[in-house]
């Protein structure tokens, strides 16, 4: 290991880098590593290390690397890069415009989450394995607080939702814009009696026995997060839609969007809705409405193209366009799963037609009702009990009617042709996918939204505030490092992801490091990996 000190002109400067070296060999040739860049170090400490290192008059020498301990070690590069991405998208003063305690406190608990994950007392804990808290105006090696720096700063961060959520309307949605809205559910651990938004209900998260959430999310066309809501657990999808038509309007001023939306969130009676405030809808019909369509002639199964999507226009309502498309994928998928569900519940129901001993008819009917419920194939099944046993059979006509609209979907939209091509509209409604990839994003291992351990509804909104607004940085971490994930192999050669891309930032760290009585850090330099990773993010190093 050695010293050496590299002398660039440039104009009239000079540049002096002071690095500290080794050599090896490979293949027969010697090579230079560089250990450590001490260039930002004050040069009253380089004068002290230099002599320590070779002695006075000296230029450059060697050291024994015993003389050099490391005794702290912590994580700089995933952290540093995430608060400069939020920062240079202008989060920090959309969060408040002034610079005070409580708004550093939230940006390091926004950028723990998306570096971290786990709960808030989790991420107070890593003071000593992490500079996010020092980055974020905390003295090193002093633990936060979890009432006073989380607690309270997500206290703040609620009064200021709806200022944050105009804001990032403004940067992001404009008058004729396209909307994307979407709700799920979040379990709870614990007990909550007291509270307005936890109950039971239909668990979009397959956890049954605990008591949840609903969570709505607003969003750019491109899936850019906006403004969330939370709402009671049992809360339906559809009953949501008034209540964020009336934000867009009245909070955001928003005029003219089109609000876009699943087929059991848009019903008939909330496009009404939505279409008395002056907007348009994007949305598609269920298996019914489109068998309603077929049976009225108003479309014909031939009209199902995959390469060409074919568009008709409602007799009654001149304004209103079904987009017709179909999928083999989907296809195939659909009548896949039909055929698994329908062959479980026959051999089910067979075991029950199969009973020796008579059973009361109520007790027979509640089984059945109970299997088909279970697989939810009722409809392709007829049925009876009498006298004690149960019979069935399969409704061969209601399957092969079904099974001719598989892959079929049908996109509604009112909004005009000149405003909204045939192609649009679909590429539109699929956008939808981007929503459910937020939510997914928000309630697994990327942000970790879910359990929620929080017991006052105030704090529950919080939280999934700051979960949003992470998951709103991740959004445009994941933007521009597009690169970088486009130019990626395929398959079992595929390396690249934003957990890997975050874990090699993570290898960025501060040492502290001890030479004699002299004590300083040092900043692990970049490699070429991170130098790329660095500068897709717009992160000087």
């Amino acid at each position: 290991m050695y010293w050496e000190e590299i002398k660039r002109r440039h104009g009239r400067h000079t540049y002096v880098s002071t690095l500290i070296r080794e050599s090896y060999r490979e293949k027969g040739k010697v090579k230079h590593h560089t250990l450590c860049n001490l260039s930002k170090l004050p040069a009253a400490h380089l004068e002290r290390i230099k002599e320590i290192f070779l002695g006075k008059g000296k230029r450059s020498g060697f050291i024994s690397q015993e003389k050099i301990t490391v005794t702290a070690s912590r994580e700089y590069g995933a952290s540093c890069a995430v608060l400069s991405v939020a920062k240079d998208i202008g989060l920090d003063k959309i969060i408040y415009s002034r610079l005070e305690g409580w708004r550093g406190n939230i940006m390091a608990m926004i950028a723990g989450r998306v570096v971290y994950q786990g709960s808030k007392l989790s991420l107070t804990n890593l003071f000593a394995d992490t500079a996010l808290w020092e980055l974020c105006g905390h003295p090193e090696g002093k633990k936060p607080d979890v009432e006073k720096d989380c607690y309270f700063p997500m206290d703040r961060l609620l009064q200021r939702k709806e200022a944050i959520e105009k804001s990032l309307a403004e940067k992001h949605l404009k008058d004729g814009c396209l909307i994307l809205y979407d709700l799920t559910s979040s379990y709870l651990e614990g007990e909550y009696q007291d509270s307005e938004l936890v109950a039971f209900g239909r668990s979009r998260d397959g956890k049954k026995g605990h008591q949840q959430i609903a969570v709505g999310l607003l969003t750019d066309k491109d899936g850019c997060p906006v403004a969330t809501d939370v709402f009671k657990g049992n809360t339906s999808d559809q009953t949501t839609v008034s209540g964020q038509v009336r934000k867009l309007t009245k909070k955001f001023g928003i005029e003219n969007i089109i609000f876009a939306g699943d087929r059991g969130m848009l019903t008939p009676k909330r496009i009404v809705e939505v279409n008395e405030a002056g907007f348009k809808t994007l949305t598609a019909l269920t298996h019914p409405q489109m068998t309603d369509l077929l049976e009225h002639k108003m479309v014909q199964l031939g009209l199902f193209d995959q390469y060409n999507i074919a568009e008709v226009y409602d007799p009654d309502r001149p304004a209103v366009r079904y987009i017709l498309c179909k999928n083999p994928d989907l296809e195939k998928e659909e009548k896949e799963q039909r055929l698994t569900l329908v062959s479980l519940t026959t051999k089910n129901l067979n075991k029950l037609a199969a009973r020796k001993k008579k059973t009361a008819d109520n007790k027979l009917s509640a089984a059945a009702g109970a299997i088909l419920a279970k697989y939810r194939v009722g409809k392709y099944f007829c049925w009876d009990v009498k006298d004690g046993r149960f019979s069935f059979s399969l409704d061969q006509e209601k399957i092969k009617m079904v099974e001719s609209l598989d892959g079929c979907y049908v996109i509604r939209t009112d909004v005009d042709k000149k405003h909204l091509s045939k192609e649009e509209a679909v590429c539109g409604y699929k956008r939808l996918a981007g929503v459910e990839k937020a939510f997914r994003n928000l309630k697994t291992v990327s942000l970790e939204m879910r359990p929620i351990y929080h017991h006052h509804d105030d704090r529950i909104r919080a939280h999934v505030f700051l979960c949003m607004l992470a998951y709103y940085v991740q959004w445009h971490i994941q933007e521009r490092l597009k690169p970088l994930f486009e130019n990626d192999a395929q398959g079992k050669n595929r390396r690249w992801s934003l957990a890997l891309a975050l874990e090699r930032l993570k290898s960025i760290r501060i040492e502290k490091c001890h030479l004699g009585r002299l004590s300083f850090d040092l900043k692990t330099t970049p490699d070429d990996e991170q130098r790329q990773i660095l500068e897709l993010l717009h992160v000087l190093t």
